[in-house]
C-alpha cells in the first residue's frame, strides 16, 4: 500500500511518454528511494533505467516495496489529462487497480488496471564502459538530428582530445566534432580511440529526454553498448543502455 502525492508534475509529463515510445509494458517499483523503472524492450536492443526520486513529490508514504505492473499506453492517457497546475495523487491499496486522483478545478479520478508482469533485472551493472563524454544536450540533440537526414545509424568516436558523432551515406555525411577544451564540451575521460555505431530510430527517442536535461553523458567504447544519461536536477535520472550496431 503506498499514498504518494506531488503539485510539480512536469517531469513526470515530459519523461513517461519517452519510456513509452520504447517499452509498452513496464514494472515499476515504489520504494522509500521514489519510482524506479529497470526494463529492457522487446527486441532486447534498449534498456530503460528510470527513476523519479521522492523529492519529486509533496508527500511520499510508503509502507513496504510495491511492484506494479503497468501498460504504458494506459499510463500515458491518463498523465496526458493532468494540467500542469493541477495537484496529483496515486494510491494503490491492493487489488487490480492503481488509482490517479487529479485535484485542481474539481476532482478527478482515474483507475488503471495493475498488470502481472514478470521481468528479469537486465545486468547493466556488469557493463564496464572505457569512455565518458559529457556535453550540453542541445549539441548531442543537433548532432542526432543532422544524422537523421543523412542514414539510419550514427558513429560515436572519441580519443584523448576530441568526440565525433558522424552519419554517412552512398552519396552524403555529416560530421559533428568537438575538441577537449572547448565550450560545451564539459568532460573528456577517453584514454585510447573509441567507436561505435547505433540505430538512429531508438537515439532519436532517447534523445527527447534532453530538453529535460542540460548535459547529456555519454560512455561507451568500441563495438560497445552506449549508456546515455539524462537528470533533471533533484527529481528525475534517466539512463538508457543501446546495443551497438556491429559493424563488419
Amino acid at each position: 500500500m503506498f499514498k504518494v502525492a506531488m503539485s510539480d508534475i512536469d517531469v513526470l509529463k515530459s519523461s513517461i511518454p519517452i519510456l513509452a515510445e520504447i517499452v509498452d509494458e513496464a514494472v515499476f517499483k515504489f520504494n522509500q528511494n521514489g519510482i524506479s523503472v529497470l526494463t529492457p524492450d522487446r527486441t532486447m536492443v534498449a534498456v530503460i533505467d528510470y527513476q523519479l526520486l521522492s523529492s519529486a513529490f509533496d508527500k511520499f508514504e510508503i509502507q513496504e516495496e510495491q511492484s506494479i505492473g503497468l501498460n504504458l499506453a494506459n499510463l500515458v492517457s491518463v498523465i496526458k489529462r493532468i494540467g500542469s497546475k493541477d495537484r496529483l495523487t496515486i494510491e494503490f491499496s491492493g487489488g487490480n487497480k492503481l488509482k490517479f486522483i487529479v485535484e485542481g478545478r474539481g476532482k478527478r479520478v482515474f483507475e488503471i488496471p495493475v498488470l502481472n508482469i514478470t521481468s528479469e533485472k537486465p545486468p547493466v551493472d556488469q557493463l564496464k564502459f572505457v569512455g565518458k563524454i559529457e556535453l550540453d544536450s542541445d549539441i548531442i540533440e543537433e548532432g542526432i538530428s543532422d544524422a537523421d537526414v543523412i542514414g539510419d545509424s550514427v558513429i560515436f568516436e572519441a580519443g584523448p582530445d576530441n568526440f565525433k558523432l558522424s552519419a554517412r551515406s552512398d552519396v552524403s555525411s555529416t560530421q559533428l566534432e568537438m575538441k577537449k577544451g572547448e565550450p560545451g564540451l564539459h568532460v573528456l575521460e577517453v584514454e585510447q580511440a573509441i567507436r561505435s555505431r547505433y540505430p538512429l530510430d531508438y537515439l532519436k527517442k532517447m534523445i527527447k529526454a534532453s530538453k529535460m536535461s542540460k548535459q547529456t553523458t555519454l560512455e561507451f567504447g568500441t563495438d560497445f553498448p552506449l549508456r546515455i544519461n539524462f537528470k533533471a536536477l533533484d527529481k528525475m535520472k534517466l539512463s538508457f543502455i543501446l546495443a551497438p550496431r556491429v559493424e563488419e
